[in-house]
């Protein structure tokens, strides 16, 4: 028996807009359906889950889709600005230094 994927919602919403904006980056550049599901040895269904943002697609087809739009950079983006992350780690400097 397959494991549901369960999202908190506001996760959802963020993979949802991810789909919609893949999607559209598509679009602006005129790649059919068919021809990106190609590209990135992906079935039509699968892209099309991509598209509306599906946790059931594994994040390799999602990063298949982004590299053949050229926007795999986008993703090592993701985290590289951690404010909330620094703000822990320097409280923690912080109490060590008083010791």
């Amino acid at each position: 028996m397959k494991r549901q994927t369960r999202l908190y919602p506001k996760a959802a919403s963020a993979l949802e807009r991810l789909g919609e904006n893949i999607k559209l980056a598509r679009r602006r550049r005129g790649i059919t359906s068919a021809l990106m599901a190609e590209r990135a040895d992906l079935s039509l269904m699968t892209l099309r889950a991509i598209e509306r943002g599906s946790p059931k697609v594994a994040m390799g087809n999602y990063m298949s889709v982004l590299f053949c739009l050229g926007l795999q950079d986008d993703m090592a983006r993701v985290g590289a600005i951690d404010e909330q992350g620094r703000d822990i780690q320097d409280a923690r400097l912080l109490r060590g230094s008083r010791r």
